[in-house]
């Protein structure tokens, strides 16, 4: 189970100039599902994990301290 450290995801959202609108539509998916996901009302898929990678050319360390593991 994976947990979303909301304020560094917006923050790198927000440093590519992106939104979550936008964001949601590179994923392929709603608005309201991706909002839900970032307020852990869902998770993210490795799929969708590694689109958000991408996307922002986040590294692995990057990546493991937006997606925490819970417990961690």
């Amino acid at each position: 189970d994976k947990q979303v450290d909301k304020a560094k995801f917006k923050s790198v959202m927000v440093l590519h100039g992106d939104t979550q609108g936008r964001l949601a539509e590179a994923l392929e998916m709603a608005q309201e599902t991706l909002s839900r996901k970032l307020n852990e009302q869902g998770e993210f898929s490795q799929s969708e994990i590694k689109a958000i990678k991408n996307r922002y050319h986040l590294t692995p360390d990057e990546v493991d301290a937006i997606f925490l593991k819970n417990g961690d």
